[in-house]
């Protein structure tokens, strides 16, 4: 088993659900941080039956208060936190022209600011320890851009320039910052989208599939691990080959 500990946000559905799910198959200690506390209770408790170390916090990531609260909670259960993965995310699609100020503050605050405040949290535990790994989960579009969705855009695109700019901060310390963008996946947020959008979404896809949360997880997993340890400031696309 190993000693690390790593932390997800959005665990209790989708990627974030499968990235739990890996890392505690692999061994580490897992925390999961989300708003819905019966899907996390009931997924850590899941977790714990079948051997893991699970913890579940709850985590509102429109509120800074609420961020440094569930990784005080998270501290107190396990001690440090050696790896973060930032991948709660929301949307609230509309063409630019017509978007609320509301939508646009939204989205940018739990997509990017929450993500932020986060890896302020467990900065300085890595730092002490120089040994850390942060993985921002961004998405094709915030490479290609996507026309109705300009501020989860401008997040997902945001959180690859802030991986890239701390992993140059934090680099001699020992802690790698990656992003995983991942393209058209099976997920909550993709059942929504009409059969015509997917059939479209499908069709530029060179593998001519969706992917699954799990293939994204994997990404994640490896990224990491000790065998990533020379990887940093890195975008890697998990999209089927949709963007290249």
């Amino acid at each position: 088993m190993s000693n690390r500990t790593a932390l997800v946000t959005g665990a209790s559905r989708g990627i974030g659900e499968a990235c739990v799910k890996s890392l505690a198959g692999a061994g580490y200690r897992v925390v999961l941080a989300a708003r819905s506390v019966d899907k996390l209770q009931e997924l850590a408790s899941e977790l714990q039956g079948r051997g893991a170390e699970a913890f579940a916090v709850e985590v509102d990531l429109r509120s800074h208060e609420s961020i440094t609260a569930s990784f005080a909670k998270a501290a107190k259960e396990f001690g440090r936190i050696d790896i973060l993965v930032n991948n709660a995310g929301i949307t609230k699609d509309g063409l630019a022209v017509r978007m609320k100020q509301t939508d646009w503050e939204l989205v940018l605050q739990v997509n990017l600011s929450g993500a932020f405040y986060a890896i302020q949290q467990a900065l300085p535990g890595m730092m002490k320890e120089r040994w850390g790994r942060i993985v921002n989960i961004s998405s094709v579009v915030g490479e290609m851009g996507n026309p109705g969705q300009a501020n989860y855009v401008a997040a997902k695109a945001g959180l690859i320039g802030l991986t890239k700019s701390l992993a140059q901060e934090v680099g001699s310390r020992n802690i790698t910052v990656n992003a995983v963008a991942p393209g058209f996946i099976e997920t909550d947020m993709t059942h929504g989208l009409s059969e015509e959008l997917k059939q479209k979404m499908l069709s530029q896809t060179p593998l001519k599939r969706m992917g699954t949360a799990e293939e994204i997880a994997h990404a994640v997993k490896f990224l990491v691990s000790e065998e990533a340890g020379f990887i940093t400031g890195h975008v890697l696309d998990v999209n089927g080959g949709i963007y290249m």
